[in-house]
Parts: C-alpha cells; sequence; structure tokens
C-alpha cells in the first residue's frame, strides 16, 4: 500500500475500532464484563479501572460478580456503579460485589438498536471526513511536488476503495450488534 494512503487508512481503522470498543460496552441483556471498562474507582486518591481493583467474572448469562482484592473497596465499587449510567443496582455480601442484568424490555432494545445505528452512522461520517481531508491533501500534491494528474486520480480511487471497504465493515458490526440486542 502507498505509503501516503496507509496514514489515512490507519484512522479509519482507529474510527472502526473506536465504533467497536463503544459496541462492546453498550449491554444487550446478557452480562458483559465489558460494560465496566469506562468506570473508575477511587484507590487512595486514583481514579483506577474497576478491573485493576478486582476480579470481574460471569458466573452466570445475567450475573457479573465482582471481588475486589481488598474488602475497602467494596463500597467504592458500588459509588461508581451507582453513579454510572449503567441502570443497575449492585449488591454485596461483604465480600463480592454483584450485578444482575434484567431482561430489557422491547422498549429499550429499540431504543438501544436505535443508539447503535446512530453510533454507526457517527462512526461512517468520521470515516468521510477522513476520506475527504485524504483528497485534499492529494490535490495539494499536485500542486507543491512533480506528481500527475493521473497518480492523484489514482489516490482517490485507491482512497475510496478504502472508504467503501470501512464503511461495509460499520455497517456489518451495526447490522451484528442490532441483532444481538433484538434477540431475545
Amino acid at each position: 500500500m502507498d505509503e501516503r494512503l496507509s496514514v489515512y487508512d490507519e484512522k479509519m481503522q482507529k474510527s472502526l475500532n473506536n465504533l467497536l470498543d463503544e459496541f462492546a460496552t453498550i449491554r444487550a441483556g446478557r452480562a458483559n464484563p465489558h460494560v465496566l471498562d469506562k468506570l473508575t474507582v477511587d484507590y487512595y486518591g486514583t481514579p483506577t479501572p474497576i478491573q485493576s481493583v478486582a476480579n470481574v467474572s460471569v458466573p452466570e448469562a445475567r450475573m457479573i460478580q465482582i471481588s475486589p482484592w481488598e474488602p475497602s473497596m467494596i463500597k467504592e465499587i458500588e459509588k461508581a456503579i451507582l453513579c454510572s449510567d449503567l441502570g443497575l443496582n449492585p449488591s454485596n455480601d461483604g465480600k463480592v460485589v454483584r450485578l444482575v442484568f434484567p431482561e430489557l424490555t422491547e422498549e429499550r432494545r429499540k431504543e438501544l438498536a436505535k443508539d447503535v445505528k446512530k453510533k454507526g452512522e457517527n462512526c461512517k461520517v468520521a470515516i468521510r471526513n477522513i476520506r475527504r481531508d485524504a483528497n485534499d491533501s492529494f490535490k495539494k500534491l499536485s500542486k507543491s511536488e512533480d506528481i500527475s494528474e493521473d497518480e492523484i486520480k489514482e489516490l482517490e480511487d485507491k482512497t475510496q476503495k478504502l472508504t467503501d471497504k470501512y464503511i461495509s465493515d460499520v455497517d456489518k458490526a451495526v447490522d451484528k450488534k442490532t441483532e444481538e440486542i433484538l434477540t431475545v
């Protein structure tokens, strides 16, 4: 691949990876430990990811169990979960914190599916913006360097093919996540 294109390929890949990371945090009725990825607890004055202060496991399909390495962290973990936008109520028995995922309502499923589509559209816009930036930089190249119009056209065509590939990947990811959410 042309090194002038690889920069934009990398940026598009980052946009797609960011979208997939966002999808991992959307709960689809099943317990997924990734919903805790963005949560931090106050660990001796330092915001620390929950996974760094506790063992996170999924003993059942609809439950996450968080076993802190220090019992004093239970209150901090509960506070972080309650302050988050997860909409879950943690329960503890003094040793572990349990998160039980309720069955999603049909209305909530449709809401989540709509949110997934919106995030997918935002990712496509980001990818198209990267394509525009690439094409702009190729046009500037034609003015500053000895590069033919045919080479510029070829770079723009390759950029379009790259864009199409990533847009297709985004569509597949959106369809897969939507299906996962809508499956009861």
